[in-house]
């Protein structure tokens, strides 16, 4: 059986334990012996980090001290996989670079708020990805800084409406990469639980945990 760690908390706005409950089953589902807390004291545990196949962390605009960021980099650089979405993993620690550096992202702006914009799939071929068309989605549409080394699997268009200068950028939603063994997945959707009501935007999440998981 393989082993997941998903932690929640932060600001309450993006309805972390919501997340969690929604998610934590699917991985149930998968075989996985699923671990939930709303502590991030958990990522001192290195022995018990170590035995882990997947860290999904689901926190926002917090702070971590840098013996519990230490125990959760050395996890995924060991080969832990990380999957997140949202805020919960790109908007986390804003003071934390090295962090920063392993999720490929930090959240900066959404201009509009709420607003209706298109999902762009960028790789009809990568397993996460695969199968599925562009979609619309009602939520954030997130203004990042991201690394260039991410593998993209997915884009959104700005329009320009909400703010002039970015309009035509075209922005990464979905993402892989590697942080040193460890794979890392990220989903910039997910403002609120409802947006997985979704489905592609549920299915991507799913797929996208089981794919970074050692």
């Amino acid at each position: 059986m393989k082993n997941a760690l998903m932690t929640w908390g932060g600001w309450d706005g993006h309805e972390p334990k919501q997340c969690v409950e929604m998610f934590a089953p699917f991985l149930a589902a998968q075989g996985y012996d699923v671990t939930v807390v709303d502590t991030l004291e958990i990522y001192l545990h290195t022995e018990y980090m170590r035995s882990l196949d997947l860290i999904v962390p689901v926190w926002t605009m917090s702070t971590i001290t840098r013996e519990q960021e230490r125990g959760l980099l050395d996890a995924v650089a060991g080969g832990a996989g990380l999957a997140g979405w949202h805020g919960g993993l790109a908007d986390s620690f804003r003071n934390n670079t090295e962090y920063q550096w392993m999720v490929g992202g930090q959240w900066v702006a959404h201009p509009g708020n709420i607003i209706d914009y298109t999902v762009q799939i960028s790789d009809h071929d990568d397993p996460i990805t695969a199968g599925l068309s562009d979609f619309a989605m009602h939520t954030e549409q997130y203004y990042m800084h991201v690394d260039p080394s991410n593998t993209v699997l997915a884009t959104t268009t700005f329009s320009g409406e909400h703010a002039p200068w970015v309009a035509g950028t075209v922005m990464p939603v979905v993402w892989k990469r590697m942080w040193d063994q460890g794979k890392v997945f990220y989903c910039s959707l997910g403002h609120h639980a409802s947006d997985f009501d979704v489905p592609e935007a549920r299915i991507i999440v799913e797929r996208g945990m089981l794919w970074a998981s050692r």
